[in-house]
């Protein structure tokens, strides 16, 4: 009899066990926000939205990588969408900036990778652009390529991303769900001292509220103390800097990628990526000094792409009034929390550069914790 208990108990165990280490935040029941993902609770619920990743995992010391996204499937130079790029903290090297800034559009997929790997990618996308059937003529192209830091995993010195690793980045996207964790530009990134990554989240408003459909995509590689859906995690786990009062480094950056099929101008996309960092900080995220924290917002609204060859010197836009803004805040500021959970959770531990190691996050321990806070649904 005791030995048909403690194989109950032992089988119990091992299935809680299994189960807590797979799986994302909302499928154990860690519900963040009021507002509901759509199907894939990815940026690929915004319809006409795909992602693709290039992975590099070669040898003891390459853990890097590309993610695309790209907004629309037909041609983003000559159908330009309206954009915004915020800037948290600007320790980074996001290329493109200056141009969003000033015209308010986006005119190339967006690219994600490592630090000294920005200008292979710029060169990549510049060539895509211009060898797209209808850009012969083309002479000037705003390539947009964020990045973050890998170099504690990764040979960031060696610059291993080439042109052919951005260019099947672009290639292998695709709509449905979206690969998160140790992928494409998450390969080798941390967040909050663990294994950071990809993660992706949406959320549609319902019809009262338009009906919009707001996707986020992250790139986690930031320091702070992680906090779940209100829960200070990290504070129960011991892991989190200035515990012993002593300086401890939480730098890092995180890309954020917002992407709506509301119809907003740039002024009004750049008040939405503002409220990503209001994300970032729910999870306990700080900004630090040495941080590259940008929003990159986008609206695929195809009442308002902007053509590179107009046929009027005017342009009919149709915009969402300020006064009903605030459901997509609420919104983005859900799904950037959510994106950012839940890179963590599909990150694995990992080895990398020098033999330095990255452990995933302890899961079954957390879900401890937040049972413990009535944070389980």
């Amino acid at each position: 009899m005791k030995n048909t208990i403690l194989f109950l108990i032992t089988f119990i165990l091992s299935v809680h066990l299994a189960f807590s280490q797979s799986g994302r935040p909302r499928e154990l029941g860690i519900e963040i926000g009021i507002f509901q993902p759509g199907k894939f609770n990815a940026i690929t619920d915004v319809p006409g939205v795909t992602v693709g990743h290039k992975t590099l995992m070669l040898g003891d010391s390459v853990r890097t990588g590309v993610t695309a996204i790209i907004p629309h499937p037909g041609n983003l130079f000559q159908e330009k969408l309206p954009a915004a790029i915020y800037v948290g903290n600007g320790f980074g090297k996001l290329a493109g900036y200056t141009q969003v800034r000033e015209l308010g559009n986006i005119e190339t997929p967006i690219i994600l990778t490592n630090t000294l790997s920005v200008p292979t990618a710029v060169d990549a996308v510049i060539g895509y652009t211009l060898r797209q059937p209808g850009n012969a003529q083309v002479q000037s192209v705003n390539a947009v390529v964020g990045e973050t830091n890998d170099g504690f995993l990764n040979d960031i010195r060696g610059r291993h991303v080439s042109r052919a690793d951005v260019l099947g980045a672009i290639k292998s996207a695709a709509s449905g769900p979206v690969e998160e964790g140790n992928t494409g530009a998450g390969t080798g990134t941390i967040c909050f001292g663990f294994k950071g990554g990809i993660g992706t989240s949406s959320r549609v408003l319902p019809e009262s509220l338009g009906g919009y459909s707001i996707g986020v995509l992250v790139q986690t590689n930031f320091g702070g103390i992680l906090t779940i859906n209100g829960v200070p995690v990290g504070k129960e786990l011991g892991r989190y800097p200035y515990r012993n009062q002593i300086e401890e480094s939480a730098d890092g950056s995180c890309m954020m990628v917002v992407i709506t099929d509301a119809p907003l101008s740039d002024r009004n996309l750049e008040r939405l990526a503002k409220r990503a960092m209001l994300g970032l900080a729910r999870t306990g995220g700080v900004a630090s000094n040495g941080s590259g924290d940008y929003v990159i917002a986008v609206s695929t609204a195809a009442e308002n792409r902007i053509p590179y060859s107009p046929e009027s010197t005017t342009f009919n836009r149709v915009e969402l009034l300020n006064d009903y803004m605030t459901p997509l805040f609420t919104a983005t500021i859900e799904a950037t929390e959510e994106a950012i959970i839940n890179s963590l959770f599909a990150a694995e531990s990992l080895s990398g550069r020098d033999g330095h190691r990255i452990e995933a996050i302890p899961k079954a321990e957390i879900l401890e914790i937040m049972k413990a806070y009535g944070r389980i649904k």
